[in-house]
């Protein structure tokens, strides 16, 4: 009887059924085929191979990191230079501010100095002493 896969319709086997298929499989030859593994010239050349990778991808990775801190160090020098810059211009400012005529002219004034009028000064050198005098 054949049942086709469906267990409830096959016919339980005898000991001798058993029997008869275990010595059966003693004699039947079946082929095994080996699998044959890599030689070991082909595993060093692939280990040379992913070594050789690993190697790259490291130096690319640390060049990387290296322009990555050249970054980091140009945008600090950039943001000094952009902090003197702006120190310089406010003093180049205020050297201009305390150089005008006027106020230089108002501080003596203050101080006691008194303006030049129209009479020139002689500046006469003698052996010993050089002096500058009013012409009279």
């Amino acid at each position: 009887m054949a049942y086709y896969g469906n267990l409830a319709l096959r016919p339980e086997r005898t000991e001798e059924q058993q029997v008869k298929s275990n010595a059966h499989v003693g004699v039947a030859k079946t082929k095994v085929t080996l699998r044959r593994s890599i030689p070991i010239g082909e595993k060093l050349i692939y280990l040379f191979t992913i070594g050789l990778i690993v190697f790259v991808a490291g130096l690319i990775i640390y060049r990387y990191a290296q322009i990555y801190q050249i970054n980091v160090n140009l945008q600090g020098t950039n943001k000094t230079y952009n902090q003197v810059s702006e120190q310089s211009k406010e003093l180049q400012k205020e050297i201009e501010l305390l150089s005008d005529p006027n106020r230089i002219k108002e501080i003596a004034m203050k101080n006691g100095y008194v303006p030049v009028t129209g009479d020139s000064i002689v500046a006469s050198k003698d052996d010993r002493n050089a002096m500058a005098m009013k012409q009279r």
